[in-house]
């Protein structure tokens, strides 16, 4: 065999394998340009929160050379970001949106319009949370049952406030564990805002007394100096770090579990090969010490969950969900 066709014969194999390579890569896209990640409330909160836990881990895993810019779309808990995307941006590969238990349950409830669980490409999960009791440091109440005792003397006197309406997940929490203490939870009194930072402002201003939030927004305050203090957690068994010595709801009493996943989704016409860019870019820096080490400086809980395996998920808690908004009456047969 001469020369050249061996040259010939070894370019024609290197070019089928350029071509095979190709194809089999062809489902993962370029590093997304001016990437973006929305949070579906106003600043402060857990949508912030998980937008800035992916913004610092793509920061210091290398996987985007551009910043991932954080915008933010307040309105229906979710509700306005999650239709702007699936009717107006469906199809846009540079931007992730984050969700949370909280928008699963509004999801299982119709809260999001005309749109369900199945309009929109779920893509990871980053962490996981629990649900907690808040109140201001210098709040007469030191324990749940306090709470509770306070509520069936007079209902009026105790206000709850939650970054959610009737049927969110904090008012969930504290419906479970007012239904829990032998109490009609439809005589508590509760305030919706929207987002767990107009929450906290409003527990600091003494316009709610107990604030039923989640334990990485908890964490967050405490490590920024908010004047609260944590009654309780909805784990099955206490977390560690800085709520460490906090006691579960179950240890005082009320045998009540809250986990709630925080991650994001895309848009429903966002093509294999961004949204396979974006799971395999998760998939490397959730794997890395460094991610755990920031996840954890978030009060968040090991959660990792990418593509096929979340949407399974997620679709699995929707319908848990629908079934404990029916026990409540919020869902109409």
């Amino acid at each position: 065999m001469s020369m050249l066709t061996k040259l010939t014969r070894r370019s024609l194999i290197a070019a089928a394998l350029g071509v095979s390579l190709s194809m089999g890569l062809g489902t993962v896209s370029a590093q997304p340009s001016k990437p973006e990640c929305i949070a579906p409330a106003k600043p402060g909160g857990g949508f912030d929160l998980t937008c800035r836990l992916a913004q610092a881990a793509f920061k210091d895993g290398g996987e985007l050379t551009e910043p991932l810019r954080i915008s933010y779309m307040p309105g229906g808990i979710g509700a306005v970001a999650y239709n702007t995307i699936v009717a107006q941006r469906p199809d846009e590969g540079n931007t992730i949106i984050a969700f949370s238990g909280g928008s699963l349950l509004n999801l299982a409830q119709g809260k999001f319009g005309k749109y369900n669980v199945n309009d929109v490409r779920w893509l990871a999960a980053i962490g996981a949370d629990f649900g907690v009791m808040i109140v201001r440091d210098d709040s007469p109440f030191k324990n749940v049952k306090q709470v509770m005792d306070a509520i069936k003397a007079d209902p009026s006197k105790i206000v709850f406030g939650a970054g959610g309406s009737v049927g969110s997940q904090d008012w969930m929490k504290a419906a479970l564990t007012a239904r829990a203490a032998g109490i009609d939870y439809k005589k508590m009194r509760f305030v919706a805002f929207e987002g767990g930072g107009e929450t906290v402002t409003a527990l600091r201003g003494g316009h709610i007394q107990i604030y039923m939030g989640d334990a990485a927004e908890a964490v967050t305050m405490l490590n920024g100096g908010a004047p609260i203090r944590v009654l309780a957690v909805y784990a099955d068994k206490r977390l560690t770090g800085k709520l460490a010595d906090v006691p579960t709801a179950k240890e005082q009493g009320y045998d009540i579990q809250w986990p709630i996943i925080r991650g994001f989704y895309m848009g429903p016409k966002v093509s294999d090969a961004d949204y396979n860019w974006w799971a395999s870019a998760f998939k490397k820096v959730m794997a890395t010490p460094q991610y755990a080490e920031l996840r954890a400086k978030q009060g968040l809980f090991p959660f990792d969950m990418t593509g096929a395996e979340l949407d399974t998920y997620v679709k699995q808690r929707v319908k848990d969900y629908t079934e404990i908004a029916e026990t409540f009456g919020l869902i109409k047969k």
